[in-house]
């Protein structure tokens, strides 16, 4: 199924990376991303539900702390926490502190903090 396309979508996203393979990999193991390689040969990537699209660089500096934040949805919050942590990444805000929304926040492997959003229900 082809993505959404209108005007005001956010569409595509450039996250900094250190490792490129070693950022891809987490993201696809973790969240189920869809890899493939752009026509330049950079490494890209597909959200879970194919809507938002991106890429890894190298050379910017991380997202290594809140300022304009994005989060990830997934089924459930608790699990894709231990699933982090299994890969080695850090939980840098716990589930539970912005209840009633079931939210947390990590550091991935190239630094940069991204969030978690379970819908509640």
């Amino acid at each position: 199924m082809p993505p959404t396309y209108g005007n005001g979508k956010i569409c595509y996203i450039e996250m900094p990376a250190t490792d490129i393979a070693a950022s891809s990999a987490f993201y696809q193991k973790v969240f189920g991303w869809n890899l493939r390689k752009r026509g330049d040969g950079a490494v890209a990537f597909d959200d879970g539900v194919g809507e938002v699209s991106g890429t890894w660089v190298k050379g910017r500096p991380p997202a290594n702390s809140p300022g304009l934040m994005v989060y990830i949805m997934v089924d459930d919050c608790k699990a894709t926490v231990e699933r982090i942590v299994a890969s080695g990444c850090e939980i840098v805000q716990p589930i539970g502190v912005d209840a009633p929304e079931i939210t947390a926040r990590f550091r991935d492997p190239g630094g940069n903090v991204i969030g978690l959003y379970q819908q509640p229900g």
